[in-house]
């Protein structure tokens, strides 16, 4: 009988033969061994025998016996048991027509090989279905086929199918339930009557609480970062931090805390009183560390784009206003110094007098204007030649007072805590805070405890203002260059908030203690290292002398690389030639591709895949609906094509209304959805055949894609080059060899993308682990190099000029020839040795996802000077970096292998263009999550595309292959998946027209269009 929440492919495959088994499935289940041969061949008749051993095999992967309907068995099946037991495979048929013979077989395979009822094995099962429910977020479907595994594992006889759904059922409802009452007990009376209370809404507002302090900022100003701060203060006084929530997992409090921050007001009103209470508790708690990193990220981008580039501005418009005076004083005083120069030295017959020389001055410039030239000078001309910064440093003290408005408050409200490096920076701040509140007047013994952090053009600035009396402490410039100094401790996390997510320290993230013990044997053996170094760094010093000696070997007959006035070029790559008709072979198969409207292409690969199963409900429960599908690819459309749901929706269809169109985007469509969603994508398209003629899937390369976001919105930059005067973000995308995009991240405006390239590898969504990453030249370093080495990748950026670039040796006494000028610099070994247990734990923390790359890449720095680890990864990524780098220089291969995969990416974000038309290539999303969810839809149209061409692609190819025509794997290869000439992008237009006999059209609605792309972290209705 159909069973509710169970797929229809769920339903077929459920004891049965549903596809034809693999050869290593039939190798795994149906190879009889030693006693299954033995009670096979104790059969009399032939077709007993073979009956016995596919009985044998079928309940091995199965879970169930063959004992009804045999025509299902498969084909290969029963030549693959025939051959075993010396048995024609025709007999099978005779097997068929004696019922109680087949039962007979069941049940002395259930009693010779340990199988048992279901019944017997039930409470196990229940036990095994919860452990799953309590430490995971899956759904029933998932759990379904959990339990299924488990119970074929166990050598457990299926059940009914709805004995089994029904257990499925219970044990998540009994799991929840008790998830609910664990927490909703552990949360005191008046810790759950506030989190009640925020669902009410108050009579001078138009949204509940709750929607108020979910809402994330979008501006940054100092009255934006005090009302952030107060947020905080408000959010932390709620209690929800205290509660004591073990042994609940982390992943089912971030799954409540999900809901809690999609689901409106009205819906958590509804909720029974215990699951209300928890999801509001772990809502609340997940609000404690956002609103601390919004602060933050207030706080950050307040003074970079807020205070500091504005001083900056404005005091580069000051230079350029005094420079006239400025140009004016020096011409005096050169005149004046120009007499000076020349006038004749004294001798022992004659004597200079300073008079004589002054007379000839002020016969070119008058003494009064020299005098004033001179202190025009001293004003605008710093002090000292080592700082840059004096100008718009004494622009940024003009801004005083948006500092004070908040400093004090901003460290009552957050705890921030420092390693060593930035204790005496939080002694600086609180110091300061102090002083921005005090009216009173300090001098310099008041801060003598901080005076070694006033370095530069601060000093004259904190302890040389004229406007003040002599010894007393400009209290503005020294609260503005505490300030400054957080910002920066900060950043490099030496200064880091307690509480915080994003802001917190990368350092206790790192695997340490026991849990470090327990990773270690499996992070060693995985990424091939010992924790002793020698001999790993001798094999890479073997390996770098033999790079070395083949490409001097190879000098001589490489004609591309050439050192002109003794510096190294190497020519670039041409473009291989094609092989024979492949300009034809081209034609035709752009020929034979169906045209199709980008809508009923995702359909298509929807309903080919299964896709729709992957998009579970933020509740975890799987989608019911009818045409979830057809909701889903709607929405795809709405976001990857940025045009919103206008165009989308149809009031006549029900699966596209508005309301269900807002439905499934608030509860379905998101970043780990989308990301199963990719990964099946990815499996799926992996086993089309023409595929393997593009790669294998080792090779990726990540770049970024820049979007302009018109709107206010925190996570964005500014760069002139890719966003004009706005503000952007980049969609950071990883892309392999086979031209699937397998991850990816959002990046405020452009910043290094080698800071984030190791989390988006990190995070892939499917396929398999990328062995070499390729990016563009702007995105390495000696330390990205060594954490890329180090976690087992191979990192091979492209080298736009080899003549400025630098190698490195191990080998002080070694001579490399042409290359000696280029290699004059050694990796220090020792460096390596001395750190190598802490490069261990790095590694570790990386790949098992407790620590964040970007996090540590800048950490491993300070101010462009790489700390004690850092430099250890530094002169670890050097010898990789050369080995790379020599590499490319001989091996043609290995640079077009480089452009090759480039190219598949600059191709793929043409097509992404092409796709993400609406609102002008521009993303409207004011909030992080949004442009997250949006890319990711974006990125999943790109994959659906990529698959359906594949699919089209390779049909197209075996059809010509029929026909006759000599398609090679060779011209396969330069067919690319990413072509979009077949593919509609701009929609399709209907002409109805409006009935004229029954008056005007409605007015419009304006409230509509505010919920036109409703979002699921954050609120909609409140402006700044």
């Amino acid at each position: 009988m159909p069973v509710d929440f169970l797929s229809d492919e769920q339903v077929a495959r459920y004891g049965r033969f549903a596809v034809e088994p693999s050869p290593g499935e039939l190798e795994m289940f149906f190879r009889l061994d030693e006693h299954a041969l033995t009670h096979a061949r104790s059969k009399r008749a032939p077709a007993n025998r073979l009956g016995w051993a596919v009985q044998w095999g079928a309940v091995r992967m199965l879970g169930a016996f063959v004992t009804e309907d045999l025509s299902a068995v498969p084909e290969v099946v029963v030549r693959f048991a025939a051959e075993q037991v010396e048995v024609d495979p025709a007999e099978f048929e005779a097997y068929a027509q004696r019922r109680q013979s087949r039962y007979e077989h069941a049940w002395e395979i259930r009693d010779a090989f340990g199988y048992t009822e279901f019944e017997s094995a039930e409470e196990q099962a229940r036990a095994f279905v919860g452990a799953w429910v309590w430490a995971s977020q899956e759904g029933p479907r998932a759990l379904f086929d959990r339990a299924v595994v488990w119970l074929v594992e166990h050598r457990v006889l299926l059940p009914g199918i709805t004995t089994l759904t029904r257990l499925v059922a219970e044990v998540r409802r009994v799991e929840n339930a008790r998830l609910y009452g664990l927490l909703a007990e552990r949360t005191p009376a008046e810790t759950a009557a506030a989190l009640r209370g925020l669902l009410r809404v108050p009579e001078d507002r138009r949204v509940s609480e709750l929607e108020r302090l979910r809402t994330s900022p979008v501006k940054a100003s100092g009255r934006v970062l005090v009302r952030e701060l107060d947020r905080v203060a408000e959010i932390a006084g709620i209690g929800a931090g205290w509660v004591e929530t073990e042994p609940v997992p982390a992943v089912k409090l971030a799954a409540l805390a999900r809901y809690g921050m999609a689901s409106k007001a009205p819906t958590l009103r509804d909720l029974e009183e215990r699951r209300q209470t928890a999801t509001l508790l772990a809502t609340v708690r997940h609000l404690e560390t956002a609103s601390i990193d919004d602060a933050l990220d207030v706080l950050d981008l307040l003074i970079t784009s807020n205070l500091l580039a504005k001083a900056e501005r404005a005091g580069k418009a000051e230079q350029l206003r005094t420079l006239p005076k400025l140009r004016s004083a020096a011409r005096h005083v050169a005149s004046a110094m120009e007499i000076l120069m020349s006038a004749p030295q004294a001798t022992e017959d004659r004597l200079v007098s300073l008079a004589e020389v002054w007379n000839e001055i002020e016969r070119v410039v008058p003494r009064e204007k020299l005098s004033a030239a001179v202190e025009v000078i001293a004003a605008f001309v710093p002090a000292t030649d080592d700082d840059a910064a004096a100008a718009w440093r004494a622009e940024l003290v003009k801004r005083y007072r948006t500092v004070q408005q908040f400093i004090e408050l901003l460290l009552e409200t957050i705890e921030f805590r420092a390693v060593e490096a930035g204790r005496p920076v939080l002694a600086m701040v609180a110091a300061a805070a102090a002083m921005a509140k005090s009216r009173r007047r300090y001098d310099r013994a008041d801060i003598a405890a901080h005076e070694d952090l006033v370095t530069g053009s601060w000093r004259p600035l904190v302890f040389a203002n004229p406007d003040l009396p002599a010894g007393q402490v400009d209290k503005a410039a020294f609260t503005l260059c505490a300030l400054m100094h957080l910002h920066t401790a900060l950043r490099r996390r030496d200064v880091f908030a307690a509480g915080a997510d994003r802001w917190s320290d990368p350092r206790a993230r790192l695997l340490e203690g026991q849990g470090w013990d327990a990773a270690r044997p499996r992070v060693l053996a995985a990424l091939e290292l010992e924790e002793e170094p020698a001999g790993h760094l001798a094999e890479l010093a073997s390996a770098l002398e033999g790079a070395y000696t083949r490409v001097l070997d190879g000098l001589g007959g490489n004609t591309a690389v050439q050192f002109v006035g003794g510096r190294l070029r190497v020519e670039k790559l041409g473009p291989l030639a094609e092989p024979p008709l492949m300009t034809e072979f081209r034609a035709l198969i752009d020929q034979m591709l169906p045209r199709v409207d980008f809508p009923e292409l995702l359909l298509e690969v929807f309903d080919r895949t299964g896709l729709a199963a992957d998009f579970t409900h933020i509740s975890g429960a799987d989608p019911a609906m009818e045409d979830f599908a057809v909701s889903l690819c709607g929405l795809i459309v709405a976001e990857a094509c940025n045009v919103g749901l206008a165009p989308i929706e149809k009031q006549n269809v029900p699966a596209l209304t508005r309301a269900r169109l807002q439905q499934v985007d608030q509860g379905y469509l998101r970043a780990e959805t989308i990301s199963a969603a990719n990964a099946r994508l990815i499996a799926a398209q992996s086993g089309i055949d023409i595929v393997n003629c593009w790669g294998g899937g080792q090779i990726a390369s990540a770049d970024g894609l820049r979007f302009i976001v018109p709107v206010a919105n925190l996570h964005t930059g500014h760069n002139p080059i890719y966003f004009g005067r706005q503000r952007g973000a980049t969609w950071l995308n990883v892309v392999n060899d086979q031209v699937m995009g397998i991850g990816g991240l959002v990046v405020p405006g452009t910043l290094r993308d080698s800071l984030f390239i190791l989390d988006a590898i990190h995070t892939i969504d499917g396929g398999p682990r990328p062995e070499t990453v390729v990016t563009d030249t702007a995105s390495y370093s000696d330390i990205v190099f060594g954490l890329f080495a180090i976690c087992g990748y191979q990192f091979s950026p492209r080298i736009a000029d080899l003549a400025d670039t630098r190698l490195w040796r191990t080998n002080t006494r070694a001579t490399y020839g042409p290359l000696d000028h280029m290699s004059r610099h050694t990796v220090r070994l020792d460096r390596i040795r001395a750190h190598w247990a802490d490069m261990l734990r790095v590694a570790g923390s990386l790949t098992t996802g407790t620590v964040r790359a970007y996090d540590l890449i800048r950490m491993l720095s300070r101010d462009g000077r790489p700390t004690g680890l850092g430099d250890a990864f530094a002169h670890y990524g050097r010898i990789f970096k050369t080995l790379h780098l020599l590499q490319f220089i001989s091996d043609d291969g290995y640079r077009r292998m480089i452009g090759t995969q480039l190219n598949v990416q600059e191709g793929r974000h043409r097509l992404a263009r092409r796709i993400a038309f609406g609102n002008r290539g521009q993303l409207r999303q004011r909030y992080r999550e949004g442009m997250e969810d949006q890319l990711g839809a974006l990125g999943l149209a790109l994959n659906a595309v990529v698959w359906w061409n594949s699919l089209y692609l390779d049909a197209a190819v075996k059809q010509i292959r029929a026909d006759g025509f000599p398609a090679t794997d060779d011209m396969c290869a330069r067919l690319s998946p990413i072509a979009y000439e077949h593919i509609n992008f701009l929609g399709r237009y209907a002409f109805t027209r409006a009935e004229v006999a029954t008056g005007l059209r409605p007015f419009h609605n304006p409230d509509q269009d505010a919920a036109d792309h409703p979002r699921r972290t954050f609120v909609k209705g409140i402006r700044e």
